[in-house]
C-alpha cells in the first residue's frame, strides 16, 4: 500500500492523526494531559476527551473542500472514526494496542505515514503531541496542529479547529494562499507548571502551512517598559474591586500583579478568585468557579497571551464557556500593555472556547485596559 502511494504522487494525501486525551486537563486545572497518571486523575475528576468534537470541526472542513482526498490514519479514536465520520475513507497505518493511547502510538503512526510520503501531517493535540510529530515524521513534510490541549505556545497550530481545517485545504489544494514557514515546536514541563514555576524549552522548528489569519503564532514574553504599566493598571483594578463581587482572576503574570497589589498569593498558571479583598478559591477548576459563583455577580480579569492575542481557549480553559456565559460579556476585564496590543499587528484578539454560542457572543470590540488612565477598543474575533 506504501508503494501504491509512493508510486502515484499526483494524489494528494494527509497523514491524521488525534490524540484522544488531548485537552482533558484543561477544565479540571491540571494544566496539561502528559502522562497516563494525568489521564487518570483528569477522568476521576469528571474530564470529559473533547479532542474527536474539535477534529470534526476541522475535518468537515477539509472534507468539504476536498472530498476525495486521501487520508492516511491511525485506528479508531486516533483519526479512523473521526475521518470515517465525514465521508473520508481512510488507510489505516497503525492500530494502537490499548484503549488509552502513548506517545509512542502517535510517533509509529507518524514514521509510517512519513515513509508514506503524505503531503501534510494534520495532527489534533496541544504541544506535547506536537513534538511527538516533529520527532516522528520526515524533515521535508510540514506539520499543522488543530488546536485541542491545553498547552499550546506552539506556533504549528490553527487558530481554531475551523481555521486549521480551512488552512489544510489551501495547502493541499496548492493554494498560492498558503505559504509554508519554519514554525516553532515549544512546550512547558507540566510538573513545574504544577509547582507553579514556569519552564519553556525549544525542541525545534518544523515546516508549517501559514496564513496570517489562520495560523497562531508562538507565545511572546512580555516586552521591555511594559512592566511599570501593567503595575499601574492591577493596582487600580485592584482599588476598584466592589464589595459582594466576585473577581475571577486568570492565569499570568499579568493578572498575578492584581493579586499582589491586594496583598494576596496568587497562582501563576492557574485561575484564582477574591471576595471583598479576600482569596477564596486557589487553583480552581471550572466546578470550583461555578460553586463560588453560584448567585452572586461576578467579574473575569484576564490578560492577553502575548504573540499569539489570545484571550480565551489557550492556558485558561478552567475558564469554560459555562463560566463566560454565566459572567457575561461585559463582565470581563481584559488587561495588557499597549505594546502587547501593538505587536499584534492589527490582528484580533483570539477566543476559542469550544461552544460556538460563546465565541460569538465574544466576538466583536473589547475594552482593554491598556494604562493608568487610558482604554483601547480591540477587536474580537473566533
Amino acid at each position: 500500500m506504501t508503494t501504491q502511494i509512493l508510486e502515484n504522487r499526483q494524489e494528494i494525501t494527509v497523514g491524521l492523526i488525534i490524540n484522544p486525551v488531548a485537552g482533558m486537563g484543561g477544565r479540571v486545572g491540571l494544566k496539561g494531559s502528559d502522562g497516563a497518571a494525568t489521564v487518570q486523575e483528569a477522568r476521576r475528576r469528571g474530564a470529559q476527551p473533547q479532542a474527536s468534537e474539535r477534529a470534526h470541526i476541522a475535518l468537515s472542513r477539509l472534507a468539504a473542500a476536498m472530498p476525495g482526498l486521501r487520508v492516511l490514519t491511525a485506528g479508531e479514536d486516533m483519526g479512523e472514526t473521526a475521518a470515517r465520520a465525514v465521508g473520508f475513507t481512510p488507510l489505516v497505518v497503525h492500530r494502537p494496542e490499548e484503549v488509552d493511547t502513548v506517545s509512542a502510538d502517535t510517533q509509529v503512526s507518524v514514521a509510517a505515514m512519513s515513509k508514506a510520503g503524505v503531503d501534510l501531517i494534520l495532527f489534533v493535540g496541544g504541544d506535547g503531541t506536537a513534538r511527538d510529530v516533529l520527532a516522528s515524521k520526515a524533515q521535508h513534510i510540514p506539520m499543522l496542529g488543530i488546536p485541542a490541549g491545553v498547552k499550546m505556545h506552539s506556533a504549528v497550530f490553527g487558530t481554531s479547529p475551523q481555521n486549521a481545517g480551512q488552512l489544510a485545504a489551501l495547502h493541499l489544494a496548492r493554494d498560492s494562499a498558503a505559504a509554508v514557514r519554519e514554525a516553532e515546536v515549544m512546550d512547558l514541563d507540566e510538573d513545574a507548571i504544577r509547582e507553579d514555576r514556569v519552564s519553556a524549552r525549544l525542541y525545534g522548528y518544523a515546516l508549517s502551512p501559514y496564513e496570517r489569519r489562520l495560523s497562531q503564532n508562538a507565545k511572546a514574553g512580555a516586552g521591555p517598559g511594559e512592566e511599570a504599566t501593567l503595575d499601574a493598571i492591577a493596582r487600580k483594578v485592584a482599588a476598584r474591586m466592589r464589595s459582594g463581587v466576585l473577581y475571577v482572576l486568570g492565569p499570568g503574570t499579568t493578572t498575578r500583579r492584581v493579586s499582589t497589589s491586594l496583598g494576596l498569593p496568587s497562582t501563576l498558571l492557574g485561575v484564582d478568585a477574591v471576595l471583598d479583598g479576600r482569596l477564596v478559591g486557589r487553583d480552581l477548576d471550572e466546578q470550583g468557579l461555578l460553586r463560588l459563583m453560584a448567585d452572586r455577580e461576578s467579574y473575569l480579569v484576564v490578560g492577553v497571551l502575548g504573540g499569539q492575542g489570545s484571550l480565551f481557549g489557550r492556558g485558561n480553559q478552567q475558564i469554560s464557556a459555562e463560566v463566560i456565559r454565566r459572567t457575561g460579556r461585559d463582565h470581563i476585564i481584559v488587561v495588557a500593555a499597549l505594546e502587547k496590543l501593538i505587536s499584534l499587528d492589527g490582528e484580533p484578539l483570539r477566543v476559542d472556547t469550544g461552544d460556538a454560542e460563546v465565541d460569538t457572543m465574544l466576538t466583536g470590540h473589547i475594552r482593554v485596559r491598556t494604562g493608568l488612565e487610558q482604554d483601547t477598543v480591540y477587536r474580537v474575533q473566533a
